[in-house]
């Protein structure tokens, strides 16, 4: 398949935007602004990157594809092949018909080559995070003196830092990474926020001049958390065994890291601490209804008891150990609690706290006779 460059989009493309491929053409650059979309023939495993997925290159900028994230391997062979592009002038892509590139692989390997527009219908060929080609420019490095791993850098030693690090925009909700997979980047944050996770929990908020991705300068091979984007965020990136090889053995790095790392332990086993006391969850075919609603009682929770089974879900709730409310599919409160008590597998999930109007809220009635006459209808139905 041939290549292709777009004229009326290459400011978007610059911008760091995906243009609209709809209708285009091939031609001959008469400038040295351009865009080129390629599409990936093939790959052994790449961590990150699959076969038919494509990438946007322009002339400052590589978007990846869909919710994917930034190798920064990839930038690099990027930016060399765009080099080559710009060389002979007036550019001409058809001379690259057919040529499949590869990219210089880590664990493992991308093959990828030109495209024509067509091909693809008007789809956008990638929506993933936007990476700036260029290095970064001094004054954002300076700007990010307020981060403590930058001011643990000598000006000597952070001079030699610059080409290696980039910029890099992530769109609200998209991961820079994920709990289980490879990361190979450090990432500090520029402008807008980060959120670390773990099983739906919040270990760390993470803003401006803060770091994530550490484990990768260990040499991890997978991270232990999840990291993604709560606003449209900007961070300089830098491969993990780049930073190490240029800083590793710098003493105030090191104490820096350490530091860091006892930090964020600590974050998180508070956090655990505070969704442990919060909230339980579990099997009902390992704990039947009535021995929850039992616990909760006799301990006096307060809070909602959430039940996921095959026909719905239920919700009970509990101030102080009694029941202000139950619902399950059509039925309300004791009619509700009634037949909630006869399933017998499903999820549940108990979560603290109730709302101001709740709090005011009548029982709806008596709790051992509510139990008791619920396990004798079960009973019935069961000897029926």
């Amino acid at each position: 398949m041939g290549p292709i460059c777009v004229e009326n989009d290459v400011k978007s493309a610059c911008a760091g935007q995906t243009p609209d491929l709809s209708g285009r053409q091939f031609f001959v650059v008469e400038m040295k602004l351009f865009s080129a979309i390629f599409l990936i023939g093939a790959e052994k495993n790449c961590p990150l990157y699959k076969a038919g997925e494509r990438l946007l290159l322009s002339e400052k900028t590589l978007v990846c594809p869909q919710r994917k994230e930034v190798c920064l391997i990839l930038v690099r062979d990027m930016t060399e092949l765009l080099f080559k592009f710009l060389q002979k002038q007036p550019i001409n892509l058809k001379e690259y018909a057919g040529t499949v590139f590869n990219c210089s692989g880590c664990k493992g390997l991308i093959k990828f080559s030109l495209v024509e527009p067509e091909s693809f219908q008007g789809q956008e060929p990638g929506q993933g995070a936007v990476a700036a080609i260029e290095s970064t420019s001094k004054p954002v490095i300076s700007r990010l003196l307020v981060s403590p791993l930058l001011k643990a850098i000598h000006p000597d030693e952070l001079e030699s830092v610059y080409k290696y690090l980039r910029e890099i925009f992530f769109e609200k909700g998209s991961v820079l990474i994920r709990k289980g997979e490879q990361n190979l980047n450090l990432y500090i944050v520029v402008e807008g926020e980060l959120r670390v996770e773990d099983g739906g929990v919040c270990l760390a908020t993470l803003a401006e001049g803060e770091l994530c991705g550490e484990m990768s300068y260990l040499g991890a091979d997978e991270a232990v958390s999840t990291v993604l984007a709560t606003k449209r965020t900007k961070v300089l990136a830098v491969a993990g065994d780049v930073f190490g090889r240029l800083l590793g053995n710098n003493p105030a790095v090191q104490s820096y890291m350490a530091q860091l790392l006892a930090s964020r332990l600590r974050q998180t086993n508070a956090a655990r601490a505070r969704d442990f006391e919060s909230c339980m969850s579990g099997r009902i075919d390992e704990i039947v209804p009535a021995e929850l609603f039992q616990i909760f009682h006799m301990h006096q929770k307060t809070g909602v008891l959430t039940l996921h089974f095959s026909a719905g879900q239920g919700k009970v709730a509990f101030r102080e150990g009694c029941i202000i409310n139950a619902e399950y599919q059509e039925l309300r409160n004791e009619e509700a609690i009634f037949r909630i008590l006869g399933e017998k597998k499903g999820l549940y999930r108990f979560t603290t706290g109730l709302s101001p109007k709740d709090m005011r809220a009548a029982e709806i009635g008596d709790f051992m006779m509510l139990l008791m006459e619920g396990v004798k209808r079960v009973d019935e139905e069961h000897e029926r």
